[in-house]
């Protein structure tokens, strides 16, 4: 298969058979493409041309057109359809896509797009959707699955499958649950085939099943989910009844989504943003870090202020500010950045205190190293043996203590519940840029005698 890829003179021809009607030759050249790739091409048209597209297909493609569009066009594309065709594609997609789209509907047309639902079963699950949390397992989750009774025989069991299955687009597991809904298991597919028909479920389904709560953060499930290698996990209530699923393509998008909100933290970005958002929003998410580093700055020439005498005397150690101050940033982030992955991964193990030790001998490891390179380098190049040791001291201490920073500071984060990726960008840098400085004019002063 050869991969999509969209060009200007194909979306030329398409918006060329828009304005001229050609429906017959719209559907012969978008009819086997991929519904993925056809809302590549509606986010690239204008308003008028997106919705032209969608109002001409059937609503089994561009239903999922609508849930691969930017919310943006997919919001405008949305007002321009009536509230019988907005129902129209909501019936064709699974509750949990459906009930995303009806949350981003005004609130004034709700109720009225609900109501021309055709399949009211399908109706009543979005609205039970609806009320989780978005942030949540239960506004992850989808309600279609299979399950059957523990009180049912393999024959039964076979038949209410059969009629359950026709409305789930992929069966990744058959639930067992009793007579109060309570989630007891689940059945395998061999065991189901290879016993009787006259066998009860209860004699032949596996109790041990991966759960999670209706409560539980999308993160954790993602991180279960990773965890196990599962594509599928079943949701449970506050009293363990199975009131829905979640599959691997929603945690991808969960996982994409926290990748992205890490990335834009740790390069000093506020709030979600993308790269065609306005100005003004571009502005909001990255103004106030960018005043974080201002003032920073301001406070590290306020130091160096303090040691103007200093600077006077051994001119030679303004030269390497810099270094030093460029050392710091960078091993304070190295660390934050091995911390924040192990804390996303839940992988880090141990306590604060050993990791921070463990940090501390890496740190003066990799210091020794550099600082005596660096003391080799500055001697042969200067002359001055004291001026270079007491900077090769410098950058030892201004590393470790930079390690110690980079390391605490995520963890201190995530003990408090804040975001530690927060401490991968300006928020580490800027601290360890004034820490770096004060050190630095601190160990040489004592160590040239000024």
């Amino acid at each position: 298969m050869t991969p999509f890829k969209l060009t200007d003179e194909l979306l030329a021809q398409i918006e060329e058979l828009i304005d001229s009607g050609q429906n017959d030759s719209l559907h012969t050249l978008l009819e086997e493409v991929h519904y993925a790739d056809v809302a590549e091409i509606l986010n690239e048209l204008d308003n008028d041309h997106a919705t032209y597209l969608i109002k001409l297909f059937d609503s089994d493609k561009t239903s999922d057109v609508l849930t691969e569009l930017d919310e943006d066009v997919r919001e405008s594309v949305l007002k321009n359809l009536s509230s019988k065709e907005i129902a129209g594609e909501l019936e064709e997609l699974d509750t949990d896509d459906a009930a995303d789209i009806v949350a981003e509907l005004p609130k004034e047309i709700v109720q009225e797009v609900i109501s021309e639902i055709t399949d009211r079963d399908h109706a009543r699950d979005i609205v039970d959707l609806l009320r989780y949390d978005e942030n949540s397992a239960g506004g992850l989750m989808a309600k279609e699955l299979v399950k059957v009774n523990e009180n049912w025989n393999v024959l039964t069991c076979v038949k209410e499958m059969r009629h359950q299955a026709e409305n789930v687009t992929r069966v990744h597991s058959i639930y067992v649950v009793d007579d109060e809904g309570i989630l007891k298991g689940r059945l395998s597919l061999k065991d189901l085939l290879t016993t009787s028909t006259r066998s009860p479920i209860r004699d032949i389904y596996i109790p041990k099943v991966d759960r999670v709560n209706v409560n539980e953060k999308p993160e954790e499930v993602a991180k279960i989910m990773s965890k196990y290698d599962l594509e599928a996990i079943p949701v449970v209530d506050e009293i363990g009844r199975l009131v829905g699923r979640i599959t691997i393509d929603d945690i991808v998008d969960v996982i994409r989504e926290e990748a992205d909100k890490d990335y834009q933290l740790a390069a000093g970005i506020s709030q979600d943003v993308e790269a065609d958002d306005s100005i003004w929003e571009l502005t909001r998410a990255r103004l106030p870090w960018l005043f974080l580093g201002m003032f920073g700055g301001m406070g590290a020439a306020a130091i160096m202020g303090g040691f103007e005498t200093m600077m006077a005397q051994h001119g030679m150690l303004f030269f390497f500010t810099p270094l030093i101050a460029a050392m710091a940033g960078n091993v304070g982030v190295q660390s934050s950045a091995i911390v924040v992955q192990g804390l996303a991964n839940d992988d880090l193990k141990g306590s604060i205190s050993s990791r921070l030790m463990k940090e501390m001998l890496l740190a003066s490891l990799n210091g020794l190293i550099l600082a005596s390179v660096l003391l080799l380098l500055t001697w042969f190049w200067k002359g001055s043996f004291p001026t270079a040791l007491a900077i090769s001291i410098s950058l030892i201490s201004v590393i470790v203590v930079a390690g110690i920073i980079g390391t605490f500071i995520p963890l201190f984060l995530h003990k408090r519940g804040i975001d530690p990726a927060i401490a991968t960008g300006p928020f580490i840098t800027t601290s360890n840029d004034i820490f770096g400085i004060l050190i630095y004019f601190s160990i040489a002063k004592v160590l040239l005698g000024i």
